[in-house]
């Protein structure tokens, strides 16, 4: 397969399936940080929240009041 990146610096114009490649490429990347967020990060988060009561210590709270 040629180098399709320099098509683009002969042309100078970026073409449109390749355009539409890139954006399809970064957007299924986006999904998967976004993923592994929800899955890694925010729902074991969330178990630990209700099953520890999900709220903060009356210690903490007055911490932050004053």
């Amino acid at each position: 397969m040629d180098n399709p990146f320099k098509e683009i610096l002969h042309n100078e114009e970026l073409p449109e399936v390749l355009k539409n490649k890139v954006l399809n490429d970064v957007a299924m990347i986006k999904l998967s940080i976004d993923m592994a967020d929800l899955f890694v990060v925010k729902y074991p988060n969330t178990i630990i929240d209700l099953l520890g009561g999900g709220g903060t210590s009356k210690k903490e709270d007055n911490n932050k009041n004053e």
